[in-house]
C-alpha cells in the first residue's frame, strides 16, 4: 500500500489503515516525544494525543511536502502544549551538575546518540525544550518565541545555557575518562 493510499484510507477512517500509519510512524514520533518529556509515561501520553490529532486532521493534509514532516509538526506542537499545561519554566539554573545522568566514563570516547540523548533529556525543561526546537527541529528563535510565548532573547539565552550545560557535562566525562 502506498503512502497516498494509506492516507486516503485514514481519511475514510479505515481502522486497518490507521493502525498501519501508526505502526509506520510511532517509533520515530515516540523519539520526538521522549526528547520533550522526562519520562516514558509522559511521552506516551504526548504521542497518543498527537496521533489523535493526526487522525482528526488528516483530511487537511494537502499531499504537498513530507507527510512525516506534517506528522512531526503535530507531535512537536502537542509536546509543547503538554509542557505549557505543566507550566514550563524558563529560569536560570546555577548548579549545572545536579540531576544530570551518569554515563559510563569509558563510553566518552564513543559518546553515541543514546548517551547524548540522555544528557539532553536531563536538561532543565526550558533548556531542553528550546534546545530541541532549535538544534534538532531547526526552528528559528522568533518561531520558538511565538510557539512558547516567550521573547526571542529568552529563547537565545536558554539555548546558550543549554549548550554550556551540555559542554560542561561532556568535559566532565572527558576528565573522568582521562
Amino acid at each position: 500500500m502506498t503512502e497516498h493510499e494509506l492516507i486516503k484510507g485514514c481519511i475514510r477512517q479505515d481502522p486497518a489503515c490507521q493502525r498501519l500509519l501508526f505502526e509506520k510512524h510511532a517509533g520515530r514520533m515516540m523519539g520526538v516525544c521522549l526528547r520533550y518529556s522526562q519520562d516514558g509515561m509522559e511521552a506516551e501520553d504526548m504521542m497518543q494525543d498527537a496521533f489523535i490529532k493526526v487522525f482528526n486532521y488528516i483530511n487537511q493534509f494537502k499531499f504537498e511536502g513530507s507527510f512525516e514532516g506534517w506528522i512531526r509538526r503535530i507531535v512537536v506542537n502537542t509536546c509543547i502544549r503538554h509542557l505549557e499545561r505543566k507550566k514550563m519554566s524558563f529560569k536560570e539554573i546555577e548548579d549545572h551538575q545536579s540531576g544530570m545522568p551518569q554515563i559510563d566514563p569509558s563510553a566518552f570516547t564513543h559518546l553515541g546518540e543514546e548517551d547524548l540523548m540522555k544528557l539532553i533529556s536531563a536538561l532543565p525543561e526550558g533548556y531542553r525544550t528550546v534546545f530541541n526546537l532549535s538544534v534538532i527541529e531547526g526552528y528559528s528563535h522568533d518561531e520558538i518565541a511565538e510557539m512558547l510565548h516567550i521573547q526571542a532573547g529568552t529563547s537565545r539565552s536558554q539555548l546558550v545555557k543549554a549548550r554550556k550545560m551540555l559542554q560542561s557535562q561532556i568535559l566532565q566525562l572527558q576528565k573522568i575518562a582521562v
